[in-house]
């Protein structure tokens, strides 16, 4: 072995290290990348992430955790309130949802938090006649 090749395998590559605002975006990109790796390999049982889960999860989460939900002063007092709720911070955040996206977030919440009654849908029956 010659000198040149001995100081060639001892070096080690230049690492510059990654700092500040690009350090910081290339951290959340790994993690987001294990988190979406862990969720391909989730066990094929477990169900699906609902619509409005995954709306509540990536617009409201941010701001609105569980002590909001379980606070005692709540707002949502039953299913109306709960989509009226919904329906005034999705307005709030400017997010343009459709009257499903509101009641799929409201029915996220529901099933997690707050357990109002369902709603049942009420037909509207034809009017009445007179007997002849």
């Amino acid at each position: 072995m010659n000198a040149g090749q001995d100081g060639a395998a001892r070096r080690e590559p230049h690492r510059t290290p990654v700092r500040g605002r690009a350090g910081a975006r290339l951290a959340a990109c790994a993690a987001a990348a294990l988190l979406a790796a862990a969720g391909a390999c989730a066990q094929p049982g477990a169900p699906a992430k609902t619509r409005g889960a995954l709306l509540y999860e990536t617009h409201c989460i941010a701001c609105h955790d569980t002590q909001v939900h379980w606070r005692d002063s709540k707002l949502a007092t039953d299913w109306n309130t709960l989509k009226a709720q919904v329906r005034a911070w999705q307005a709030t955040d400017r997010l343009g949802w459709s009257e499903t996206d509101i009641v799929e977030v409201a029915r996220h919440l529901n099933v997690l938090y707050y357990r109002f009654p369902p709603q049942v849908a009420r037909s509207v029956s034809a009017p009445r006649r007179p007997p002849s």
